[in-house]
């Protein structure tokens, strides 16, 4: 019976690859030391291979893409059905780590904008206006995100983007990982990190990524079930799937109502399944609320719901790089190159210069956190922490957990305007584009003027310095 396939090829093709890169990890000292992700690793070695190699068996990238746009979404709802931290944390700090997240998305928005307008008036005039969105798409948000957002696009006429979003992602996380190693360094030889942890530093093992035989390991997941009638794993993801099959009825039901107003409605529509992820988020936060009224939030496992939203993070890092056409890519190599090479200077400057200004406690630690975040993902935010706060002993990772609610909310508004530069694309108005670029405007000056109000007179001492003294 000739059943197919295709799915479970790539699967199996992306398994073989982390295993690979996970013992890569584990003996060469270049990937320790910079904290290169096993999936990251998985996807460039997977990317000569689905551009080159694959196709003559039969096999291409197509598949890929898809995976990455799924996986994206399921992880949202595995982490808006978990119950929130019980750590005593600070509104004062949650609010201020949401502010320097929104700075970000408005300064590399501004950037890439402004690149774009500037490459179309000069050496690129076929580029298409939203080619600039695509480096917070990329950068700050990531991989899942660019993809789908981008191949949303494809409404209004744009057929590369989703691809070129992932070469953006691809660029952040190898931004992320040089450049927070090198921050971290950096930071040492100018004490921005106290003493006490530089000498943990100069002691301090780079790890494998792969827990010595023979040591105690950590707990990765609780049984909120008996196991003879439904396996605890098994509840956790049927709930997670659940959630999932939901926002695709949502979205049918969304694309039905807009289908009778016509093109403009389709296009709409189109942009709520590029956005699934949001809906994804709704839907898995209106679950947790189910749950907690009928007093039954306890059969979920934070712990489990961690594994699974890992798992599909992981999946998606490598299936959203391995997906990147060369051939693509090779059409905008040199825009590419503009706006992330500016985008990664001013992102960097910007984190750097806001981060310790705004935060009072542990400026270094939150300020790296969000440079990883501002250039790959949570994963590998957390990653560049683990490398100053081993155990998470400091409040930072939790104060980011609650920081990505309020920051989502925050966003939202700004994430349904991305199609704006769009209508200028297709029907010439320059208004639509300068209206984009206004609403980046807005967010960078309310966040200034937030800023101005809680770090006081730290904004007018010492501007030209890049870290402020304390």
């Amino acid at each position: 019976m000739n059943f197919d396939w295709r799915f479970f090829i790539d699967l199996g093709i992306i398994s073989a690859a982390l295993v690979l890169a996970t013992w890569l990890r584990s003996k060469v000292k270049f990937l320790q030391k910079f904290l290169i992700p096993n999936a990251l690793v998985a996807g460039f070695i997977l990317l000569p291979l689905y551009n080159y190699v694959l196709p003559y068996a039969g096999i291409s990238s197509a598949g890929l893409g898809i995976l990455a746009y799924h996986l994206l979404s399921i992880s949202f709802v595995a982490l808006t059905l978990k119950a929130p931290p019980r750590q005593k944390t600070s509104k004062g700090r949650i609010f201020n780590t949401t502010l320097s997240v929104l700075l970000e998305y408005s300064i590399q928005g501004l950037t890439g904008l402004l690149l774009t307008f500037l490459l179309i008036k000069t050496i690129r005039p076929d580029l298409f206006h939203s080619f600039g969105y695509l480096l917070p798409l990329g950068f700050a948000q990531g991989p899942g995100q660019a993809f789908s957002i981008g191949e949303s696009w494809k409404a209004f006429g744009v057929t590369n983007a989703g691809n070129i979003g992932l070469t953006f992602a691809a660029i952040g996380f190898l931004i992320c990982s040089f450049g927070g190693i090198f921050l971290i360094n950096y930071g040492i030889r100018h004490n921005w990190i106290c003493k006490d942890k530089i000498q943990f530093l100069g002691k301090k093992e780079i790890s494998s990524g792969i827990h010595k035989k023979g040591s105690t390991l950590p707990v990765g997941s609780y049984q909120t079930t008996h196991t003879e009638a439904i396996d605890s794993m098994t509840l956790n993801l049927a709930l997670v799937f659940l959630g999932y099959f939901i926002t695709f009825l949502v979205l049918k039901g969304l694309s039905f109502v807009l289908s009778f107003a016509g093109k403009p409605g389709e296009q709409l529509a189109a942009t709520f399944w590029g956005l699934s992820f949001i809906f994804a988020a709704l839907v898995g936060l209106l679950m947790k609320q189910i749950l907690k009224v009928t007093d039954t939030q306890h059969i979920m496992d934070n712990l489990t719901l961690n594994r699974i939203s890992g798992f599909s993070v992981d999946l998606m890092v490598t299936s959203a790089i391995a997906a990147i056409s060369l051939v693509v890519v090779s059409k905008y190599w040199l825009p590419i190159l503009v706006v992330t090479g500016v985008g990664a200077v001013v992102t960097t400057y910007s984190v750097i210069w806001f981060g310790s200004r705004i935060f009072r406690d542990n400026r270094f630690f939150r300020t790296l956190l969000i440079f990883g975040v501002s250039t790959g993902t949570l994963s590998t935010g957390l990653a560049l922490l683990r490398v100053v706060d081993p155990e998470f002993e400091t409040p930072v990772a939790t104060d980011y957990t609650y920081a990505s609610g309020l920051t989502f909310a925050f966003a939202i508004p700004y994430v349904l305007t991305i199609n704006l530069p769009l209508r200028t694309y297709a029907t010439g108005n320059p208004l639509w584009f300068w209206a984009a670029v206004g609403i980046n405007v807005v967010y960078f000056l309310f966040v200034v003027f937030m800023f101005s109000r809680r770090a006081k007179g730290r904004i007018f001492k010492h501007m030209g310095t890049l870290w402020y003294p304390e």
